[in-house]
C-alpha cells in the first residue's frame, strides 16, 4: 500500500462526493446504504489499488454499482403501505425531493451521464465506459439529461 494514503483520509476527502452520487442514483432513503457498501468495498481492495491511481474516479465507479445494486434489489422487495390517501397531495414545492424524483424520471443512460459527469465529476470518457457507451454519447446523454432536469424543474415551479 506504499503511495496510498490512509483509508480514513481516503473516506473524508471523497465520502461527500461518494455520497451525492448514492443519492442521485438510488434517491435519499438508500443512498446512506450504498455510501457504506461503497466503502466497505473500497476498503476490501484498497490494498490492492495501485498507487498514483484516481483514488475519486475509482470510488465514484463503485459508488454508482452500489446505487444501482441497491435500486435492483428494491425493485424485488415489496412495498409495505399502511392506509392509501384518497387523493395524492397537492404539496408542490420545489424542494431536493423534487430534484431527486426529477432525477429518477431521467432515462437511465441520461441519469446516470448526469450523475457520473456532473456529481461525480468524472470525465466525459470514464462515464462513457462505466455507461457501456461513447464518449460522445455520454456527452449528448448528460446535455438532454440537464436539458429534461431543467424542463422538469421549470414546470414544478410553475405549478
Amino acid at each position: 500500500m506504499l503511495g496510498l494514503p490512509p483509508f480514513e483520509e481516503v473516506i473524508a476527502a471523497h465520502g461527500a462526493v461518494v455520497l451525492r452520487v448514492c443519492r442521485a442514483v438510488a434517491g435519499p432513503d438508500d443512498a446512506d446504504d450504498a455510501w457504506s457498501e461503497t466503502f466497505l468495498s473500497a476498503l476490501q481492495a484498497y490494498p490492492r489499488l495501485a498507487a498514483g491511481s484516481n483514488v475519486r474516479g475509482w470510488l465514484v465507479t463503485i459508488a454508482y454499482r452500489k446505487a444501482v445494486d441497491r435500486i435492483r434489489a428494491g425493485r424485488r422487495a415489496p412495498i409495505p403501505v399502511g392506509t392509501l390517501p384518497e387523493r395524492p397531495s397537492l404539496d408542490r414545492e420545489l424542494s431536493d425531493a423534487g430534484l431527486w424524483r426529477a432525477v429518477a424520471a431521467l432515462a437511465p443512460k441520461q441519469r446516470g451521464a448526469v450523475v457520473l459527469h456532473h456529481v461525480g465529476g468524472l470525465p466525459y470518457a470514464e462515464a462513457a465506459d462505466l455507461l457501456g457507451t461513447s464518449e460522445a454519447a455520454a456527452r449528448r446523454a448528460a446535455a438532454d439529461g440537464i436539458a429534461a432536469l431543467r424542463k422538469a424543474l421549470d414546470r414544478e415551479e410553475s405549478i
